[in-house]
């Protein structure tokens, strides 16, 4: 499949998804991610690994580039491209952001709303070696392809056994439920 093809299924998906609502309750702090879609010899997702610092809630976790909500931020929207480019010199005139995929719940007490977005990789990636310690290019078929032999499709697996292992790193938590539903919408759109 080309790129405009491959742009244009994501885009569809992503939009005509039902993706899940923020929750009732003002008991979370808003946060958000952008899942960040890039072409290269195939369909890549941008993914970080967060800094080895003791005492740290994230340390060594991988997550998609993102963070907490500020005062100065619009939108969620506008909180995914702040910290984009703060973490890692992307900036927002060179991404197209197509929707997003919903919001996600932390157990401390985090909303997430995950946003999906297409880089033009005019930039070079420098992230920010105080939060982040490694940057992954992961290609969506590798996930996919985990997805489906975990048996995750159409079922949504428990919490504690939803992965996603890449090389020596696991994607656990809050950024698989993210992974599991991005990769069940382009699935589902098909």
């Amino acid at each position: 499949m080309d790129k405009d093809t491959c742009i244009s299924r994501i885009r569809s998906a992503i939009q005509n998804g039902t993706h899940p609502g923020p929750p009732e309750d003002h008991l979370f702090q808003p946060t958000s991610v952008i899942a960040l879609f890039m072409f290269n010899a195939e369909v890549e997702l941008l993914f970080i690994q967060k800094a080895d610092i003791k005492g740290y809630p994230w340390r060594n976790q991988m997550a998609f580039p993102g963070g907490h909500k500020e005062k100065t931020d619009l939108s969620t929207k506008d909180t995914a491209l702040r910290e984009l480019t703060e973490e890692m010199g992307i900036h927002r005139q060179n991404v197209e952001v197509v929707g997003s995929l919903g919001h996600f719940q932390t157990i401390n007490n985090k909303d997430i709303n995950a946003w999906v977005g297409i880089w033009n990789q005019k930039d070079h990636i420098q992230h920010d070696p105080s939060e982040i310690s490694r940057v992954f290019q992961i290609p969506l078929n590798y996930l996919i392809e985990r997805h489906k032999e975990k048996a995750y499709h159409q079922q949504i697996p428990n919490v504690m056994r939803l992965t996603y292992p890449y090389e020596d790193v696991l994607i656990w938590g809050v950024t698989a439920k993210i992974v599991y539903h991005l990769i069940e919408v382009l699935l589902n759109d098909r």
